[in-house]
């Protein structure tokens, strides 16, 4: 039976250019929300991009440009990214917190708050790189450990604050659920956060202090606080509250996938505290219902360090797809990245991942099988559906995409081998009948491991098929690099 399946990424920054990182939150998304198209639900797939706060409008000053024009230009540098990356379009909802009905959103969200929102003086320490408040006691060396380069800024002005500590309660209820932080430690983390006391947060900036922003409500001296206004991106890309801002007029998107269908976000692991605390209390704040699962990714450094520009060692995911394809990215993300865990990319690893896994394994594989089939099946092999094993599918639900990739992997490999020891070319020349038997059942494996490579690396996959279904062997899938 088909279900109602929302799944969402972070929305990122756009004051940088998109990096490895986010790639690699975009493509395990997409593969997800493929893997459940293919088991027939229907799937809502947002993403898109953050473009209010201090940051971004100072970076636009910077840079001497209009904000709202420099919003644009890296929305689309995004936007050219899932391109890149080969995200299903149909599936896909780009929305940017600059859009108009993703701003009344936000409006509506603080008014069915405001009971819980109240005006105070206050003095704090504040990370422009977090775009948050932080406590003396969570810095090192005088800096924000997730922003060591960046200076920490003293602000005294009069905020509009959430009551978070209100909800310390509601929120370890909610945690205590197993299964709605992946992977558990994750939970446990958050958990332990709420135990050592919450504090309530600041909602709003000074408008003359910081105009780049939603105006608060009813107060024209505020604009709303950029993760309050950023974190609404989960339910106003399903037109909540005005009925469906995308797809058919007469369907509320909102209650088929935020109400009654199953809801999934995937954060990076600094994350927990904004994706599970916070916007966890907002919807409740607002009679909303809460995210039923979040997922947390690990970080992607380059040569075992945090990538930056200083070190030189930042990847480019797009200049990656210009010279080596797009699913060659996706499959080295998707196998040898860590599904919770930090990991490494270096190029030079991503090349021998490319090489052996690509070029000389299923790029090698697909064109014996089908020179076989081309040069003694008189016709196309017909191919039939065969359920997907377990190992692969229990990989996906637990969302370790790794280890469902590195099943498939065994299985080509078993495959080569099995193809070296049964000798097909030359069965087929000393007994014809049991030789096209043989290449037949091959060509079957092919198209089964072709099955479970779809969500993963979608356009090698129709290649494969489109051979297998006109009886021909596929042009060059991955040509080796040297």
């Amino acid at each position: 039976m088909s279900k109602a399946f929302y799944l969402t990424t972070t929305l990122p920054y756009v004051n940088a250019d998109p990096h490895i990182g986010f790639a690699f939150e975009l493509v395990t998304a997409d593969i997800i929300a493929r893997y459940r198209k293919l088991l027939g639900d229907d799937v809502f797939f947002n993403t898109g991009t953050d473009e209010h706060g201090l940051k971004i409008y100072r970076k636009a000053q910077e840079e001497g440009k209009d904000v709202q024009a420099y919003a644009n230009e890296y929305a689309e540098k995004y936007r050219v990214l899932t391109k890149k990356l080969g995200l299903d379009e149909k599936l896909l909802h780009f929305i940017r917190t600059t859009d108009s009905h993703h701003k009344k959103a936000a409006q509506e969200l603080w008014r069915r708050c405001r009971g819980d929102i109240e005006l105070r003086k206050y003095k704090g320490l504040y990370c422009v790189g977090d775009e948050a408040f932080i406590k003396e006691s969570e810095l090192v060396d005088g800096k924000c450990p997730s922003h060591p380069t960046m200076d920490i800024v003293e602000i005294e002005e009069e905020n509009y604050f959430f009551k978070l500590k209100k909800y310390e309660k509601k929120l370890l209820e909610y945690l205590n659920q197993e299964g709605v932080i992946v992977p558990e430690w994750r939970r446990q983390e958050a958990i332990k956060f709420v135990e050592n006391g919450l504090e309530d947060f600041s909602v709003s900036r000074l408008k003359e202090k910081m105009p780049w922003g939603v105006p608060v409500p009813d107060d024209e001296t505020q604009v709303l606080y950029v993760w309050f206004d950023a974190l609404t991106n989960y339910i106003s890309t399903l037109g909540w509250p005005f009925d469906s801002a995308q797809g058919k007029p007469e369907e509320n998107l909102f209650e088929k996938f935020w109400v009654n269908g199953e809801t999934l976000q995937l954060a990076g692991k600094d994350q927990v505290r904004f994706q599970s605390i916070m916007w966890q209390a907002m919807l409740m704040s607002a009679g909303l219902p809460t995210t039923k699962q979040i997922v947390y990714h690990g970080f992607v450094t380059s040569g075992g360090q945090k990538m930056s520009k200083s070190l030189g060692n930042v990847i480019d995911p797009v200049a990656i797809v210009d010279e080596y394809g797009t699913d060659a990215l996706r499959y080295f993300l998707a196998r040898h990245i860590h599904p919770f865990e930090d990991s490494d990319f270096t190029l030079t690893r991503f090349k021998d991942a490319y090489n052996a896994d690509l070029a000389n394994g299923l790029g090698n594989l697909a064109a014996r099988v089908m020179q076989l089939a081309q040069t003694n099946l008189s016709r196309p092999v017909k191919v039939e559906f065969r359920p997907l094993p377990e190992e692969f599918t229990s990989a996906i639900a637990r969302y370790e995409i790794n280890a469902a990739v590195e099943y498939v992997a065994t299985r080509i490999q078993a495959f080569d081998q099995k193809i070296n020891h049964t000798e097909p070319f030359k069965v087929v020349k000393t007994d014809p009948e049991k030789g096209k038997a043989l290449i037949t059942e091959l060509v079957h494996e092919l198209a089964f491991i072709d099955l479970m490579l779809e969500p993963i690396i979608p356009e090698t996959s129709k290649k494969i098929i489109e051979a297998i279904m006109i009886n021909k062997k596929p042009e060059n899938l991955f040509p080796r690099k040297e």
